[in-house]
């Protein structure tokens, strides 16, 4: 086997990242385009270092006419290195890439459980998550999708996607490809500039490159990971906050919210006094209220000591488990606002008749 400085680098790369464990089992997304390629090709290359046990999933969308030969090309590659194959195929052909890609990990996740597969792997690259964070950025997005793509997310229970070739660009791959002499499958669709990630990938980003940043997928890449490590924290600390604010008390989350460091130089954030005798409002609803028993309630006076990144938070997570979609900046705004304002103002209601009111220190949710 001819080792190669991609070889070190994504052997580095697992084990610094601790990707995967020793003698597990990986089932591999293959499309035959040169990233899955490539990335099969170095996993089979590290196979007798690790002892995994390797196979391979292609997922046919049917959104070609040449799809079945793709699923066949595929298949005789994965016969030819003696890997167990698995081909799911849809029932009818998807009517969009979200749609695709939510079916695509359906299907790879069952057949990971069906086979007793550890992890499910795929060849998303550096260029990848470069386009994925234009993508999210010219629709409109928080950090949380400007960080695109991680390194790894559970599935499903005993299930997780791994993206070890997040440091590869696709010049990288392709440049494998054609020195591993593989043989790649075109996508046709690749090229079709209807698809908003091809144009992206087509148009604007060759764009940059030549007259902003060489590096540009590289440096977008970069900037995704520094993303990705701060929201993992932010979310953390909003969490806390949030318990705090339910109870009505600081520090009743896994940390102490106002013990960050030397208090003196926080100000009034650090000067929280004895806490076991806080002034606010008590959690046991008011039977003097107007308004019924709330389905979640928020104490304002401890979200409005902490920061407005951390307060749009909260919200957005109180909101994400009583909308059916992500929610949007204004709905997120819409709930924020009402850590301020007076007694008995009221939110308009929310997708499926949630509404928000203020009940002197709350904030309480209910349902229409």
């Amino acid at each position: 086997m001819l080792w190669t400085p991609l070889h070190a680098k994504i052997h580095r790369t697992i084990s610094s990242r601790q990707l995967f464990k020793r003698n597990q089992r990986l089932l591999v997304a293959v499309s035959g385009g040169q990233d899955s390629l490539c990335l099969i090709k170095l996993l089979l290359d590290l196979q007798s270092k690790w002892g995994w046990h390797l196979g391979i999933a292609h997922c046919d969308h049917r959104w070609r006419p040449d799809s079945q030969e793709n699923a066949e090309h595929v298949e005789s590659l994965a016969k030819s290195w003696e890997i167990s194959f698995y081909l799911q195929t849809a029932a009818q052909p998807l009517n969009s890439e979200a749609a695709a890609r939510h079916w695509r990990y359906e299907v790879l996740s069952a057949t990971a459980v069906e086979n007793h597969y550890n992890y499910v792997v795929t060849g998303h690259t550096a260029s990848d998550r470069a386009e994925t964070l234009l993508y999210n950025l010219v629709r409109g997005t928080g950090a949380d999708g400007l960080q695109a793509l991680g390194w790894q997310r559970q599935l499903t229970d005993g299930i997780m996607l791994v993206r070890p070739l997040l440091e590869l660009t696709r010049t990288q791959t392709g440049q494998f490809c054609q020195d591993f002499q593989l043989p790649v499958w075109e996508d046709s669709t690749n090229q079709d500039l209807k698809y908003a990630r091809n144009r992206i990938r087509q148009v604007l980003l060759p764009y940059l490159r030549e007259n902003f940043n060489s590096q540009v997928e590289t440096a977008l890449a970069q900037t995704a990971e520094l993303l990705q490590a701060e929201v993992e924290y932010l979310e953390q600390a909003a969490y806390q906050l949030r318990q705090e604010a339910m109870s009505g008390e600081w520090g009743v989350g896994s940390g102490e919210w106002g013990d960050r460091g030397d208090r003196g130089d926080r100000g009034d954030r650090g000067d929280r006094g004895d806490r076991g005798e806080n002034n606010y409002s008590s959690p046991i609803p008011n039977p003097q209220s107007p308004f019924p028993t709330p389905l979640s309630r928020l104490n304002r006076r401890v979200l409005q000591k902490a920061p407005i990144a951390l307060q749009r938070r909260v919200m957005r997570q109180v909101l994400q488990e009583i909308l059916k979609s992500a929610p949007s900046f204004e709905q997120i705004e819409k709930l924020t606002a009402l850590i301020t304002a007076p007694n008995r103002s009221q939110t308009d209601p929310f997708p499926g008749g949630a509404i928000a009111h203020v009940d002197n220190d709350w904030i309480c949710l209910r349902q229409l």
